[in-house]
């Protein structure tokens, strides 16, 4: 007697190659009915990353309908709705790629006892990190929350090598109904900026298999040092991938380590990079605070400005700032949907130390407009840069834009090809950014750059003095 059909729930897993849920489906034997639900994980994304998973998850069922399948769309809560597929198609089991952020824990749980409750086998798969967030101990039996030790402790783990992509997808004879995803309007928030950014984005599991080639082959020996050059392509650009699945951190940490072996001592700094992606997973899980308050509690008697409205602020997201440093790191996110990492420490540093709001401001902000928003990464990079953090840069390392941009930007590469004010001739990348924005922020490329809304020095100061005067 065949066996019952298995749902394949697709989440932040949009590939076919190295998806040990899909092979456990395969293996199981029957029919393999793949689905991505619009639930409550869907609908707490905000505008940037709610439009890129609209244009992965539309890739990835145009790839599994090139392959004899198709991805099967639906709406409700996830519980819900998986019972109602299960209803519909006969299903004997659900299988799904693990995710760690306390959503997805409490939905996913929730699912889990759900479909369990009528005889479904339930089940999830490791696969979005290399070395689940509980397999990682310090000597005593605690998590870590330093993370050179955390590296020692990973780097010499094995890492199982990438599954191979199936050949055969095992479609049911009749499928269920579909919704449609442009129904769905998942890019709908994004308005006028979906054209500007849309070329910028590398979409779906081959595109991000030619961009790990690519690096490994022309830029990871090099990447120790360009990868702090923001005006030079000197990085991999693959956290647009890894964010939504459409490659895996073990695809990259094996590639990562043949450059290694081949001689190219660079890779070493990139798998620390991928290292530190699992390092803050790891303390997400352990610690889910770090999404929402001050990891370090001593903090919260710091006085944070919280007030969005006020002027400094509005230019901070506006791209007006004065600074050049920042204003060129932020028009890159909004015409591209990226930001260079080192120009991330300085937008971030700049928001919570030279203007004292808190970090809560600018890790939402990056929330509406990364196509690569990651939810562990984004708190630990804001945490990590407003000192409230594990592992943060010290309160008193307070990063000067201006040194920073003559130190890693010193012929101005880098602004001249995101600011147009100033230039006879800027650059499409520098006028972009005026077609990118709401048209209610009325900024023209004609105005004139303004003048620092604070002074670098005048900021350091004051930052030191408030975090003096606090009994940390």
């Amino acid at each position: 007697m065949p066996e019952t059909p298995t749902i394949l729930w697709f989440r932040r897993d949009l590939r076919l190659s190295d998806h040990p849920a899909l092979m456990a489906a395969l293996a199981r034997g029957g029919p393999v009915i793949p689905v991505f639900l619009n639930d409550e994980g869907v609908e707490m994304l905000r505008t940037a990353p709610a439009w890129r998973l609209g244009l992965g998850v539309a890739h990835l069922g145009a790839r599994l309908e090139d392959r004899g399948s198709r991805l099967i769309l639906r709406s409700g809560p996830a519980a819900r709705t998986l019972l109602e597929l299960v209803e519909e198609t006969g299903a004997g089991a659900v299988y799904w790629m693990r995710a760690y952020d306390p959503t997805s824990v409490a939905r996913d749980t929730e699912a889990k006892s759900a479909l369990r409750a009528r005889d479904v086998e339930a089940k999830s798969f490791p696969g979005h990190l290399m070395f689940e967030p509980w397999s990682v101990e310090t000597k005593t039996g605690g998590f870590y929350k330093v993370y050179t030790p955390f590296w020692r402790a990973v780097k010499n783990r094995e890492v199982a090598e990438p599954c191979a992509t199936p050949s055969d997808l095992a479609p049911p004879d009749a499928w269920p109904e579909s919704e449609t995803l442009g129904d769905w309007a998942l890019g709908a928030g994004m308005d006028r900026g979906a054209e500007v950014v849309r070329p910028w984005v590398r979409l779906g599991e081959e595109a991000a298999q030619a961009r790990l080639g690519a690096f490994m082959a022309e830029k990871v020996e090099t990447y120790p040092k360009t990868r702090d050059l923001p005006g030079v392509d000197g990085t991999s650009c693959l956290s647009e991938n890894l964010s939504l699945g459409e490659i895996t951190p073990r695809q990259c940490w094996h590639a990562g380590m043949r450059a290694l072996h081949e001689g190219k001592d660079g890779a070493e700094s990139f798998l620390q990079e991928l290292v530190w992606r699992e390092f803050a997973y790891h303390l997400m899980w352990h610690t889910p605070r770090l999404l929402s308050d001050n990891w370090k509690s001593d903090w919260d008697a710091f006085p944070w400005n919280e007030d969005e409205r006020r002027r400094e602020v509005i230019a901070w997201k506006r791209a007006r700032t004065g600074v050049p440093f920042v204003d060129a790191a932020l028009r890159e996110m909004y015409v591209t949907g990226r930001m260079h990492n080192r120009g991330r420490m300085i937008v971030a540093s700049y928001l919570c130390k030279h203007l004292l709001c808190h970090w809560r401001i600018g890790m939402e902000w990056f929330e509406d407009c990364l196509i690569d928003w990651d939810p562990a990464s984004n708190a630990m990079g804001w945490q990590w840069s407003a000192g409230s953090g594990p592992d943060a840069t010290p309160y008193f390392r307070v990063f000067n834009p201006d040194t920073q941009l003559d130190r890693f930007d010193k012929d101005r590469t880098y602004v001249r090809t995101w600011i147009a004010e100033g230039q006879a001739d800027p650059p499409d990348t520098a006028r972009a950014y005026f077609d990118a924005i709401p048209r209610r922020w009325a900024i023209a490329s004609d105005d004139d750059y303004p003048e620092p809304i604070v002074d670098a020095s005048e900021g350091r100061k004051r930052a030191l003095d408030a975090y003096e005067n606090r009994d940390f």
